[in-house]
């Protein structure tokens, strides 16, 4: 017997709220539900937190589900009120130029045909027709100033020295409207979001019970969090970005391979369709053998190749076997060599640097007599070959795709530099 949706989805780490678990099952097993999730073109570029809505909408639609990925061409040019103050507004062409890079992303992770095929949405369509007059009339007479105060995020920005402006305030109006819009061109009666959203999914649910009679759902995913409690998908860069020109293949797959062996099993349930036999066999292995660091391996190529491919995953596979002596390194391509270059902090060189110029630019070595006795001692290589003269000039000989050159010290220390254009 195929396992509940829900049950699956709780497995996984993917539930955290919902307005009524029975009633939201009974609507599931009643037959294909409509849904949507929302996406605001904030930045131009998804990230890892709206990942965890994306592996959750696939699910949904593997379940057999008609989802409707929304992206908010409208409330993009408003901006969910942050606990950290007022956001700044952008124009209306950057937020057009965003809504097309998110539409791109997230038509990666949905099947758009079929007798379920995802339908994309811009609330766009629906508020940019709507005036002033019929948003007050038809849509705010419904919202209370008590419950709209009340919200976390609001309340504690008008507690703050900023406080908050009447433009986000008025956020919450805007998506429970996206909500009744939705049930009643598409029929949607649940909407999903992370934990952080409950409060602007409840403001849909009721707008809907007052405007239309009719009850409908909400459903949160848990702020993912590492062990140790601190918060999760930070690097030394920022965001883990979805877009490639924003963070390349090699450094994403990076950062999931990084994960302690803590958090590798829990992130496989949530960002991997791994079956759950194929976690648990995992699990054994992390337990058993994590110096083999196989759950993280396979977390990084499954998340990797979701996002970017299974070819973008292969080349971030190469290029960190090439960096340290396991692979060849003239296969790289420049796009690789320079994702590479992103996450290793590549150095640009002045003409005529030597490997020792390379070794310390780099900061494999903090001194030229340190570099000097690296080389001398069998220590150092230039593309993966042993070089025994320290003074030794990095040419055009030694460019590899995108005029790169990987020097390292013994296994483990690497470092990418180019000459300065």
């Amino acid at each position: 017997m195929t396992e509940h949706i829900l049950d699956e989805l709780a497995w996984r780490g993917l539930i955290s709220q919902t307005t009524g678990e029975d009633e939201l099952r009974a609507a599931l097993d009643a037959g294909p539900i409509a849904m949507y999730c929302g996406f605001d073109p904030t930045a131009p570029s998804l990230h890892h937190g709206h990942l965890v809505q994306l592996v959750l909408l696939r699910h949904l639609q593997l379940a057999g589900h008609r989802v409707h990925p929304l992206v908010g061409g409208a409330t993009g040019m408003i901006g969910d009120p942050r606990m950290s103050g007022e956001r700044v507004l952008n124009t209306k062409e950057t937020v057009a130029e965003w809504v097309d890079r998110l539409r791109g992303q997230i038509s990666r992770f949905l099947s758009f045909e079929g007798d379920n095929a995802a339908v994309m949405v811009n609330n766009l369509d629906w508020t940019g027709e709507l005036s002033a007059i019929d948003l007050l009339r038809e849509i705010g007479k419904h919202f209370r100033l008590g419950t709209m105060i009340a919200k976390d995020t609001v309340a504690r920005r008008l507690n703050s020295d900023e406080g908050i402006s009447y433009t986000e305030f008025s956020y919450q109006v805007l998506q429970g409207n996206d909500f009744l819009e939705l049930y009643r061109r598409h029929g949607c009666t649940l909407q999903t979001g992370g934990n952080d959203q409950w409060g602007n999914l409840l403001s849909g649910v009721e707008l809907i019970r007052k405007a239309e009679g009719e009850s409908v759902h909400a459903m949160t995913t848990p702020l993912i969090t590492r062990a140790d409690g601190t918060k999760f998908g930070k690097t030394e860069g920022g965001a883990v970005w979805l877009a490639p020109d924003m963070m390349s293949p090699y450094a994403f797959y990076q950062f999931w391979i990084n994960t302690d062996d803590a958090d590798v099993v829990r992130f496989l349930k949530i960002f991997t369709f791994l079956t759950r036999a194929e976690i648990e066999a995992l699990e054994v292995k992390v337990a058993e053998e994590p110096f083999r660091r196989e759950g993280q391996r396979t977390l990084a190529w499954e998340v990797t190749s979701l996002v970017h491919g299974d070819d973008a995953a292969q080349g971030a596979v190469d290029a960190s076997q090439a960096l340290f002596g396991r692979g060849e390194l003239t296969t790289l391509d420049a796009a690789t060599l320079s994702g590479c270059a992103q996450e290793l902090g590549g150095v640009e060189l002045e003409a005529g640097a030597t490997v020792t110029d390379a070794l310390v630019a780099s900061g494999i070595v903090d001194s030229k007599s340190a570099a000097r006795r690296a080389v001398q001692e069998g220590g150092a290589y230039v593309n993966n070959e042993r070089v025994d003269n320290p003074e030794l000039v990095l040419g055009p000989d030694h460019a590899l795709a995108g005029g790169w050159t990987v020097v390292r010290r013994g296994k483990k220390s690497v470092g990418i530099v180019r000459p300065a254009a």
